[in-house]
């Protein structure tokens, strides 16, 4: 089926209290294995390629035609975005490209800076009827960049997003990109707050380091996008490991490789499981 946008598969989850699940791809066999867990899950699903997977593949063109090409074959909606792109000239080619949203990552600057790009941004996405994702509160893990223990401000946030006009905010309550633990402590008083005080939707970043529990827990008290990447690796590592380990005269890729997305697959589907356990409405094939 045709991409859906973004913004169809948040605004349904946001409105019916669900988790709005983003993965993100770094190689074909990611995108087939989320894919493939969102139509066993009877879920929608968010196919993400970040700046740092782009950089990984050279340019944006190939990676994004696979992903595209894989959710056009899906049985279930797909939506396709650009995570922490801090390129605009990046974010010009993925709407070009077709994708149903970009995330801005303007947080390694100062407010000023980061409010007068991320609304150029914008408005540019805008103009193409694009959502559009920010960043505040320096979520920790990324690059260095981050201050770990940090926390979003509910009031500076409404009025980040007022001045920006962005469509979703990742924000600071607890969570660290790359975490190979799931043991991250939110601050679900400061979710909800930031869901009772900011108008748009808010994002989770850094949910690789969540447990299940704590996942529910969080989109119950306001958080409604969920990405997801780290997680995803370790289960596509763990099976590779174990196959290769199974056989050392083993050469064929596809061997491995396909073990790695079945694998992946079911985290998939477990993951969707709990962040989204029964079916959005108003969203169909």
């Amino acid at each position: 089926m045709p991409l859906v946008p973004t913004a169809a598969v948040v605004d349904a989850a946001r409105a019916q209290r669900r988790g709005a699940a983003a993965f993100n791809v770094i190689q074909l066999e990611h995108a087939q294995a989320i894919v493939a867990g969102a139509v066993r899950a009877d879920a929608p699903v968010i196919l993400q390629l970040s700046q740092n997977a782009i950089r990984y593949h050279g340019a944006l063109r190939p990676i994004a035609a696979a992903a595209r090409a894989v959710a056009e074959l899906a049985e279930t909606p797909v939506a396709l975005h650009l995570d922490h792109a801090t390129d605009a000239v990046l974010v010009h080619e993925a709407v070009a490209l077709g994708f149903g949203s970009v995330m801005y990552d303007a947080s390694a600057l100062d407010y000023d800076d980061n409010v007068s790009a991320t609304a150029e941004v914008a408005r540019f996405c805008h103009d193409h009827e694009v959502w559009v994702e920010a960043e505040l509160g320096e979520i920790g893990g990324k690059d260095g960049v981050h201050a770990p223990g940090a926390r979003t401000d509910p009031a500076e946030a409404a009025a980040y997003v007022a001045a920006t006009g962005v469509d979703g905010l990742a924000v600071a309550v607890g969570t660290s990109h790359a975490m190979l633990t799931r043991d991250a402590t939110l601050d679900f008083a400061l979710i909800t707050a930031l869901r009772d005080t900011v108008p748009v939707p808010l994002v989770l970043h850094g949910s690789s380091g969540v447990a299940d529990a704590d996942l529910t827990a969080a989109v119950d008290a306001g958080m409604t996008k969920i990405n997801i990447a780290t997680q995803l690796n370790k289960v596509f590592t763990s099976a590779v490991r174990d196959r290769l380990a199974a056989d050392d005269r083993l050469v064929d890729t596809r061997k491995y490789l396909g073990a790695a997305r079945d694998a992946t697959a079911a985290e998939v589907a477990r993951l969707l499981g709990v962040l989204c356990p029964t079916p959005l409405e108003g969203l169909t094939v």
